[in-house]
């Protein structure tokens, strides 16, 4: 047990942000610090950068733990649970506009993991090994997936008649959650049981890397929930002050939800990206597709049973643009994922899509 001690306090940046953020939140909480501060609010901004990445980390410890695909689908949930505190925080003290956060995160979770992601892993892997390989029963799978649950949340909701305009009636969004969850759950079944091997490597394709011990896990559990909770109690002080930083640049409200979407996935990312330079695509796949499918399958559904309980209108079908970007994103995905290798072309094709929707982010 000393060797794990040793370990993590070698590793400050995996356990100091979380237990400073939960510092800040107490002397805020008892108005020991000056509010308004712009000091502040950086080292608030830090502590919940810190502890985001503290808490993937620590999900990846785990996941090594336990093995793939597990350790993916531990990292996606815990990735859902800080992006639907920070939604949930942010509609809550939102304004108007509040109601249309959740589809503007999940947009933009998807249009960051399906373009730029893994845009970036493909890429990197086609300029280092010129092709890569992938299991197409996998990717193919979760690309089925994905487009059901894109299409049902953000698609639909602009044609359906019970309430007119981008939003279900009550009924219609309870029954829309229940079947996200429902199919997602399916899916971890899937991928994690009944139709493990479709996810994994091919036998030599990928290195192994050394399960973590038991101790060391454990230490990571619990740290985990730690890195957690200080996610969810700074998002509370942190999302007013960049709300009011995206309107003061002259960005549309809608860009707090590309906020939160890359602040979410950026050390996922940086997992992906690592395990497409080391040539583990696969890994990298699950990693990206995994968590989209668990942000539009679990947050849209929170936030959803959350609306309903406060009795708020939800705001989820995209305008125009989102749409058409939205259907060649998936057309141009199900291209890619259906041949089971990639180059360097298929992630100049994604990064392309994903420019344009950076530039209508910023400017409708």
């Amino acid at each position: 047990m000393s060797s794990v001690k040793g370990g993590v306090l070698r590793s400050w940046r995996n356990w100091a942000p979380p237990f400073g953020a939960l510092i800040m939140v107490a002397l805020g909480h008892f108005h020991v610090l000056p509010a308004g501060e712009i000091w502040i609010a950086v080292v608030v901004c830090l502590l919940l950068l810190g502890s985001v990445f503290a808490a993937v980390h620590h999900a990846e410890v785990i996941g090594r733990k336990v093995g793939e695909p597990y350790g993916s689908i531990l990292l996606a949930l815990a990735v859902t649970v800080i992006e639907a505190s920070l939604i949930i925080t942010a509609m809550l003290t939102s304004g108007g506009h509040g109601s249309a956060l959740v589809r503007d995160t999940v947009f933009a979770a998807v249009m960051i993991v399906l373009n730029g992601l893994v845009g970036l892993c493909l890429l990197v892997g086609g300029f280092r090994f010129r092709e890569q390989a992938f299991r197409v029963e996998g990717t193919a799978s979760s690309l089925s997936v994905l487009a059901t649950l894109a299409v049902l949340t953000l698609v639909l909701p602009n044609y359906t008649l019970a309430k007119f305009g981008p939003q279900y009636s009550p009924t219609q969004l309870l029954f829309i959650s229940v079947l996200s969850i429902l199919l997602y759950g399916v899916f971890v079944f899937v991928q994690s049981v009944r139709h493990r091997d479709y996810f994994l490597p091919e036998e030599g394709g990928e290195p192994v890397h050394a399960a973590p011990s038991v101790p060391e896990a454990a230490v990571s559990a619990a740290l985990l929930l730690v890195s957690l909770l200080a996610v969810v109690l700074l998002a509370e002080t942190l999302t007013p002050a960049v709300e009011g930083r995206i309107l003061d640049a002259g960005l549309p409200p809608s860009f707090l939800g590309v906020v939160i979407a890359a602040l979410v996935l950026m050390p996922e990312s940086g997992t992906a990206l690592k395990a497409a330079y080391e040539n583990r695509v696969q890994t990298s796949l699950n990693l990206a597709i995994g968590s989209a499918l668990a942000t539009i399958g679990l947050t849209v559904s929170v936030v959803g049973g959350l609306s309903l309980y406060l009795g708020q209108e939800l705001t989820l079908g995209l305008d125009a643009e989102g749409t058409a970007l939205l259907l060649l994103t998936l057309f141009v995905s199900t291209l890619t994922l259906a041949t089971g290798r990639a180059t360097i072309l298929q992630g100049a094709v994604h990064l392309v899509i994903f420019g344009a929707f950076l530039l209508l982010a910023a400017v409708p």
